[in-house]
C-alpha cells in the first residue's frame, strides 16, 4: 500500500530534466571549460568522455537502480534491499550528511548568482569601469546583510517549490528552468560566435593541443579528466538515488543514465563556447572559479555592445543552473526525512527549511564577520565545507 501512494514523476522528460538539473551546476561553467582549455582541449575531452563511460555512467546507474528497486530514499532503500544484519544503510546517513553539508555553502553561491542577475537587470554595472568590477564582488562579500538576503531567498524559494510535491513542484518548476536554461545556452553561444576573434577562443578551447599536454604531462591530463568525470554528476552522496525511487518501472535505467550524462556534458561544453570566444574577443585572460564568473565575465559584458542584456541573460542562465541543483538536492533532505521519520511533506519541508536557513549562515559570515576563521588548514568556511564534500564524502561514497 505504501508503494502505491508513493509520489513519482509525471513524465519521462520530467525525470530526465530534474535529474540532469541536479547534475548541471556551477562547476559546469566555472571549472570544466577552463580545465579543458588548459589540459589540451579535445584531448582532455576525449579522456573525460572515456572516464564518464567507464566510471560516471555505471555509478549513476547503480544509484538509480537502488532507488527504483526499493522505491525509497537512500537509508530506507538500503534497509529494504540489504541482507538481514547488514550495515550498508549506515553509508546512507553519510550520504544525507553530505547533502546537508553541500547545501550549507551551495545556497550562498546560488545567492551570488541571483544577486548578479539582479545587478545586471537593474543596471548596477552601467558605467562601471573594468578595474572596478572586482570591487563590486568584494563589496558584496563584505556585506553580510546582502549575502544573507539572497541566500535566504534561495533557501525559501527552494523549499517552497518542494512543498507542492514531486510532480506539481519539483518536476514542474525544473522543467521550466531546464528548458529556459537550454534555450539561454543556445542564444549565448550564438552571440559569442558572432564576436570578433571568437575563432581564437574556440581554437584554444577545443583544438587538440599536443604541446600543452607535453608541458603539463599526460598523466596530469588523464587525472584531471578522471576527476572531472567522477565529480561532474555529484555521485557519492546518493543525490540521484531519490529520483530513481520516483522513477517509472517502464524506463530503462542505463539509457536514462546516458541521457542525463549527455545533457550534463552538453551544458559543460557549451559553457566554454560562451566563455572563451567572449574573453578572447575582448583580450581578457580567462580564469576559473568565482573570479571567472564574478570578475572576468562582467568585465567582458560591460565592454560588449548590449552588455547589460547579455549579462542579465548569462546570470539568469547561472541562476537556473544553480537553483535546479538546489531544489534537487533539497529533495534529498525532504524525502529521507519522510521515509525515515514518517513525517509529512509539509513537516519535512518546514523543519529542513528552518535548519538550512540557520546552517547556511556560517558560510555567509565567513567572508566578512568571520573572515579570519579557518577550519581546515588555511581554508575559510566555504572552502572547508567544500573540501569535506569534494575530497572526502563524494569519492569515498562513490567507491562504497
Amino acid at each position: 500500500m505504501e508503494q502505491e501512494k508513493r509520489e513519482g514523476f509525471g513524465s519521462r522528460l520530467g525525470f530526465i530534466l530534474v535529474s540532469a538539473g541536479c547534475a548541471i551546476g556551477i562547476g559546469n561553467v566555472w571549472k570544466f571549460p577552463y580545465i579543458t582549455g588548459q589540459n589540451g582541449g579535445a584531448i582532455f575531452v576525449l579522456f573525460y568522455l572515456l572516464f564518464l563511460v567507464l566510471m560516471g555512467i555505471p555509478v549513476l546507474t547503480m544509484e538509480l537502480s537502488i532507488g527504483r528497486a526499493s522505491k525509497k530514499t537512500i537509508v530506507a532503500g538500503y534497509k529494504e534491499l540489504e541482507k538481514p544484519g547488514s550495515k550498508w544503510h549506515i553509508h546512507g546517513w553519510f550520504c544525507i550528511a553530505g547533502c546537508y553539508l553541500l547545501m550549507m555553502y551551495y545556497t550562498s553561491v546560488s545567492g551570488w548568482m541571483l544577486a548578479y542577475f539582479w545587478k545586471f537587470l537593474t543596471g548596477e554595472f552601467t558605467g562601471v569601469k573594468a578595474d572596478d568590477v572586482g570591487g563590486v564582488f568584494g563589496a558584496m562579500l563584505d556585506n553580510p546583510l546582502e549575502m544573507g538576503i539572497f541566500m535566504a531567498i534561495v533557501v525559501v524559494a527552494g523549499f517552497l517549490v518542494l512543498s507542492f510535491g514531486v510532480q506539481n513542484g519539483l518536476e514542474r518548476v525544473n522543467k521550466i528552468m531546464m528548458m529556459g536554461l537550454l534555450t539561454l545556452i543556445l542564444v549565448l553561444v550564438i552571440n559569442s560566435f558572432t564576436l570578433k576573434n571568437a575563432g581564437e577562443g574556440i581554437r584554444f578551447y577545443l583544438l587538440p593541443n599536443v604541446e600543452n599536454v607535453k608541458h603539463i604531462g599526460i598523466f596530469k591530463v588523464i587525472t584531471a579528466a578522471m576527476n572531472q568525470a567522477f565529480f561532474t554528476l555529484s555521485l557519492g552522496i546518493a543525490s540521484m538515488e531519490v529520483f530513481g525511487s520516483y522513477m517509472s518501472d517502464k524506463n530503462t535505467i542505463a539509457g536514462e543514465a546516458v541521457r542525463i550524462c549527455g545533457l550534463d556534458t552538453f551544458v559543460a561544453l557549451a559553457s566554454g563556447l560562451i566563455i572563451f570566444p567572449a574573453c578572447f574577443s575582448f583580450g581578457i585572460e580567462p580564469s576559473e572559479g568565482p573570479s571567472l564568473i564574478f570578475v572576468t565575465l562582467p568585465c567582458v559584458f560591460i565592454n560588449m555592445p548590449g552588455g547589460r542584456i547579455w549579462g542579465t541573460l548569462f546570470f539568469l542562465f547561472m541562476t537556473f543552473a544553480s537553483f535546479s541543483t538546489v531544489t534537487a538536492v533539497f529533495e534529498n533532505l525532504v524525502g529521507p526525512a519522510m521515509d525515515n521519520f514518517k513525517w509529512s511533506r509539509t513537516k519535512s519541508v518546514l523543519i529542513n527549511g528552518i535548519f538550512m536557513l540557520i546552517a547556511s549562515i556560517p558560510c555567509v559570515l565567513g567572508y566578512n564577520i568571520w573572515k579570519n576563521v579557518h577550519l581546515i588548514g588555511d581554508r575559510d568556511i566555504l572552502d572547508s565545507e567544500d573540501f569535506i564534500v569534494s575530497n572526502l564524502l563524494l569519492p569515498i561514497g562513490a567507491l562504497v
